[in-house]
């Protein structure tokens, strides 16, 4: 089932042209992520994908409506959003934080019908941030204040997940963890998540699909396995790689070959 549709997306920020006749079109049940150098509209795409923000030109539909039509409290018990700059270093408590995640269904006097503990507790146990819970934003590592920024969107319980660089200030350890979390979540029950990613090793092993943006445009879209090439890498990121089969899934990895003109 198709759940976004983009149709000649465009939009300027200022006196820039950031996306420029973008179309795609992204469908239930897949983990998309979206690749391509700084500056090429990944993060913009993703705040109209969430309705924070709207195209200029073109269109964006969300099951078959105009996602900026879409009242804000509607879409958030619909899908859930990770920012890139994770949660502040404010004054509340990780538990707090992540409890923030259940306002869509909360009323005027922030109550919900039914008790959502237990939702805090699993969305906390799964980040193992349990022993943290009563611990200050502001007495966090940032891995640790990104872990409790995703843990926040677990408790939003929504079918679909927008992640904005989501393995930001982790180690190599909790950038696993992380996106084997997204995927398990994804997979669980056929929801759909769409990440931007910057290792491009990463998104190649964990998504179905990948939006290769260049120029504010779409240079790829496709399967890991059919667009990841170093002829790719180089009109891209202009710069020269190898591309190897991973020895488990086979999936393309990137080897970064060094430029030794002038040595």
């Amino acid at each position: 089932m198709v759940l976004f549709e983009a149709v000649q997306v465009g939009k300027t920020v200022g006196a820039r042209q950031v996306l420029d006749g973008l179309s795609f079109t992204f469908r239930t049940g897949r983990l998309y992520g979206i690749i391509g150098p700084n500056g090429v509209g990944k993060s913009t795409l993703l705040g109209l994908l969430s309705g924070v923000d709207s195209p200029t030109s073109g269109r964006l539909l969300f099951n078959g409506e105009l996602v900026q039509r879409i009242p804000r409290r509607q879409l958030a018990k619909q899908m859930a959003v990770l920012q890139q700059s994770g949660l502040p270093p404010a004054g509340f408590t990780v538990r707090e934080a992540v409890e923030m995640g259940r306002f869509p269904y909360q009323n005027w006097l922030g109550d919900e019908r039914t008790d959502a503990g237990p939702i805090i507790d699993k969305a906390i146990a799964s980040m193992g941030l349990a022993s943290l819970q009563h611990r200050k934003l502001d007495q966090l590592s940032g891995g640790e204040r990104q872990r409790a920024a995703f843990a926040k969107v677990i408790a939003q319980e929504t079918d679909i997940m927008l992640l904005d660089e989501p393995t930001t200030h982790l180690d190599i350890g909790y950038q696993i963890q992380m996106l084997d979390m997204v995927k398990n979540w994804q997979r669980e029950r056929g929801r759909t998540a769409i990440a931007v990613l910057h290792d491009l090793n990463l998104a190649s092993l964990y998504c179905d699909e990948l939006l290769v943006l260049h120029k504010g445009r779409a240079a790829a879209f496709g399967k890991p396995a059919d667009i990841v090439t170093a002829k790719l890498i180089e009109e891209v990121y202009e710069t020269k790689a190898a591309v190897v089969d991973h020895p488990q899934d086979g999936s393309p990895q990137i080897l970064l070959v060094p430029d030794s003109a002038g040595q």
